[in-house]
């Protein structure tokens, strides 16, 4: 959900925020910044005034990306397995699996890359869909893949069309709904991730290029989960570096930061009660709606231009006849730190605890998630940006710019420009934060050097999250984008394996902006990976076993056992006596 530094605004991915970085507020100089808030000064060296260069319009990286044998042997499996690579591609969009239950989606990737001679572990970390995929050609750097297959609830859309045209149609005469859809383009990053993992593992064999990748099959991206709780159980330790992409509206990459963000569900329960004799109820539709408007209000006084807050109501009412005894609303905080982002989900909760008190219902919550803001390296950032340079842009034909611009004007773009061609410059973050998405790799990126990029998977101005991405996600476009965001994550990582001092240069670097920082997980020591049962296929075709360590089974039900109010003594008959 994040970078922006090299994106035009206001249209922002998930890693399109990634460059845009600095204070947590719009009218904090870098100097304070660094001083009150270690965590956001070393997210971002924008905010070090002696890592700016002078002229950041005119500013050149160092070269890096070399051109040797061992790339170009990476380069040509990908060309010459390009029906294989787009076929996974498209086999995930179509499956378009919730996160948490992407059965399908994690066993083709896995047995993509087990085909190939990578050795799997299931369930890692306690979560049934999460893996690490492994290849290792004698003594070496340890590289780790990021590799992502989660869909997004109500973005079905058929490939190709830029009208809007779900692809699932749940009827319902009362709430129809749509289905699943890649609309954040996972589909196409754990693919080509797996693409280049294989590609380089072909390399070190042919070439004799010797260390050790780890690709890392990530679970519930889209609800910030999967890494994040891998992270804290160790899963991520002993990485020289961490090579990750998203899909977005340019060929871009950046060293900035992301938002930390906090997650929390709030359950209220209430008495039931029929719409007609509302009387001595404890309505918790009520209370749901409560809490959102009391939480508007937090938007003036307790809301930096970097923060977000956003929320769903996740359950309330079916029928207007029908008072519902529970009623479920999900929160995101986002901010430029973890401590920022704790603070205001702290407001947060006390607004659900006032929605509560006003409206006598109880209220439970729950922890779903809570991720660092990311950090970026400068260094790596520089090779990446080589590689990308040196392997050049996707060329996208006639067919793809009409596509492409149709897409825009559906979203209402005046002035169509269709999908971004070229490779855009390296320039340093801004050094003014103005917030945007989050992600979970950000806590790799406070324990593992990370290097990040987006490619052109979706023409300018189309909104990440939207059925407009789902929509190029299995497209002539979306495969050329996919296809070079391989070769880059190929090409970077082979230099990783080959260029020592350029490595040696990016973990000095980490070494640097971290030693005053200890990274603590935002989910407390007690916390549940929110779980669905796995069917017994997938059970039995990775050889795990249900429940895993740490999962309660079955969870613990959420039951109101609330008594209706008393509305006091009851009122004397009508017919008082006369007054004298």
């Amino acid at each position: 959900m994040c970078d922006t530094d090299h994106i035009e605004q206001p249209h922002l991915n998930r890693r399109d925020m990634l460059a845009l970085a600095g204070a947590a507020g719009a009218a904090v100089t870098a100097g304070s910044v660094l001083t009150a808030d270690p965590a956001v000064a070393a997210s971002d060296l924008a905010l070090n005034p002696t890592t700016i260069p002078s002229n950041t319009a005119d500013y050149e990286q160092p070269g890096a990306a070399a051109d040797t044998p061992g790339k170009e042997t990476a380069l040509d499996w990908i060309d010459n397995n390009e029906d294989q690579i787009i076929g996974l591609n498209d086999q995930i969009w179509e499956y378009a699996e919730p996160s948490l239950a992407e059965w399908n989606s994690s066993w083709a990737e896995a047995e993509f890359l087990r085909r190939r001679g990578f050795s799997i572990e299931w369930g890692v970390a306690g979560m049934p869909t999460a893996f690490v995929a492994t290849f290792s050609y004698g003594k070496g750097p340890v590289i780790g893949f990021s590799g992502e297959y989660d869909a997004l609830p109500g973005l079905s859309q058929e490939k190709g069309n830029p009208e809007h045209a779900p692809l699932e149609y749940n009827h319902d005469p009362y709430a129809p709904t749509y289905g699943f859809g890649h609309g954040c383009g996972h589909n196409s990053l754990g693919a080509a991730a797996a693409a280049a993992a294989v590609a380089v593992s072909q390399a070190m064999r042919r070439k004799n290029i010797q260390g050790t990748l780890k690709f890392f099959g990530s679970t519930a991206e889209e609800q910030l989960i999967g890494k994040s709780v891998a992270v804290k159980e160790g899963v991520y330790d002993g990485l020289d570096a961490f090579v990750d992409w998203h899909p977005g509206g340019s060929n871009s990459t950046s060293w900035g930061s992301s938002n930390a963000l906090s997650s929390q569900v709030f359950h209220f329960l209430g008495t039931d009660g029929h719409g007609g004799s509302p009387l001595a109820t404890k309505a918790t539709q009520d209370a749901v709606q409560a809490m959102g408007m009391l939480t508007e209000f937090l938007r003036e006084s307790y809301m930096a231009p970097s923060a977000r807050m956003h929320y769903a109501l996740r359950q309330t009412g079916q029928a207007p006849n029908v008072y519902p005894t529970l009623s479920s609303i999900w929160y995101y905080s986002r901010e430029g730190s973890p401590e920022r982002a704790t603070l205001l989900m702290k407001r947060i909760e006390e607004c659900a605890e006032a929605a509560a008190m006003a409206t006598g219902t109880r209220v439970e919550k729950r922890i779903m998630g809570g991720v660092w803001n990311s950090l970026g390296n400068k260094r790596g950032t520089e090779l990446m940006h080589a590689n990308m340079q040196l392997v050049g842009a996707p060329t996208f034909n006639e067919d793809d710019q009409k596509f492409g611009k149709a897409l825009q004007k559906s979203n209402g773009m005046s002035n169509p420009t269709g999908f971004s061609e070229g490779i855009r410059p390296l320039a340093a973050p801004n050094n003014t934060f103005l917030g945007g998405g989050s992600t979970d790799v950000a806590d790799i990126s406070w324990n593992v050097p990370t290097i990040s990029f987006s490619t052109a998977h979706e023409p300018g101005g189309v909104k990440n999250h939207s059925w407009h991405r789902t929509a190029c996600g299995a497209t002539h476009a979306g495969h050329l984008a996919t296809l070079a965001a391989a070769k880059y994550l190929a090409s970077t990582t082979v230099d990783l394996l080959t260029q020592p001092d350029v490595l040696a240069e990016i973990k000095d670097e980490f070494e640097t902006r971290t030693k005053n920082i200890t990274w603590k997980s935002m989910l407390p020591d007690d916390f549940e990976v929110p779980a669905y049962e796995p069917p017994a296929w997938f059970l039995q075709r990775t050889k795990q076993a249900w429940p895993p360590k740490g999962v309660t089974w079955p969870p613990k039900r959420i039951v109101s056992t609330e008594a209706a109010p008393s509305l006091g003594p009851e009122l004397p008959p009508a017919n008082l006596p006369p007054l004298d």
